[in-house]
């Protein structure tokens, strides 16, 4: 499945059958070599009062708590095939996903924010550069940039996903264009991964920082790598937000069997 652009191999583990090494998923994700994708989710049984579960692993193999887009395709597939008369929630990592489809595009409500620190100032590539940085499930750092397409993002996602002020476990970062009021185009480079068509989690940490400086009402909308334009609604709360809601498609792609 893909969800504006970012990809997934998404397996059926009711049964609990299927149990991968992180060189099997990193193998399934590989381009070349496998099937091809930014991510791997593993459908199971809740634990809890939610409807479902996932386990999510990046294209490497290693564990990640969230993923926006990877989120709204999950929903998309339990509602088509489950039924739930349009709305479904599931476990995760960082807490119980909400979502809903509506006239084709699917919505998830992400946990609310934390450890939201705004105007950084980081040392990279030889310069000081404001940050601001954010954990929308996983950590993000948002970088405002004047022209996306000509941020060094590969050179500058790599440095800033490494750097010492975001150790130990790192950061995706987000390199954000302000096109007009309330409409913003971004790239991120994700841990794990690469630079990816979309990240839903990136998405919705732009629009929220941009949100916040630019004094700007929600919705926000996100133009991405991918060409598709998401939206993102969300309520200021203190120094925090709430009620964080993602919007966009979340397409089929094929469906089959493979070998590991």
């Amino acid at each position: 499945m893909n969800g504006a652009g970012n990809d997934f191999v998404l397996i059926d583990n009711r049964e609990g059958g299927v149990s991968l090494s992180r060189e099997q998923i990193a193998r399934l994700c590989h381009r070349q070599r496998g099937i091809g994708a930014d991510g791997l989710i593993l459908l199971r049984h809740a634990t809890g009062d939610a409807d479902w579960a996932w386990d999510f692993y990046n294209a490497d193999g290693s564990d990640a708590d969230m993923c926006g887009n990877g989120a709204r395709c999950f929903a998309r597939y339990l509602l088509e095939n489950f039924g739930g008369e349009n709305e479904v929630n599931f476990e995760t990592a960082c807490g119980v996903i909400r979502a809903r489809i509506f006239e084709g595009a699917v919505t998830v409500n992400l946990t609310e924010p934390t450890g939201v620190s705004l105007n950084l100032s980081v040392s990279v590539d030889g310069r000081k550069r404001i940050m601001h940085y954010l954990n929308t499930g996983v950590p993000h750092v948002v970088l405002f940039v004047d022209d996306a397409d000509a941020a060094m993002v590969e050179k500058l996602g790599k440095e800033i996903r490494h750097h010492e002020e975001f150790a130990p476990d790192g950061t995706n970062v987000n390199f954000v264009q302000v096109l007009k009021p309330g409409h913003i185009r971004v790239r991120t480079y994700e841990r794990g991964v690469g630079e990816t068509l979309a990240c839903g989690t990136g998405v919705c940490a732009s629009a929220m920082v941009a949100g916040r400086l630019n004094v700007w009402r929600s919705p926000v909308r996100v133009d991405v790598l991918g060409g598709d334009t998401l939206s993102v609604a969300f309520e200021n709360k203190g120094d925090n937000f709430t009620e964080v809601w993602l919007t966009g498609p979340a397409e089929f792609v094929f469906e089959g069997t493979v070998t590991v």
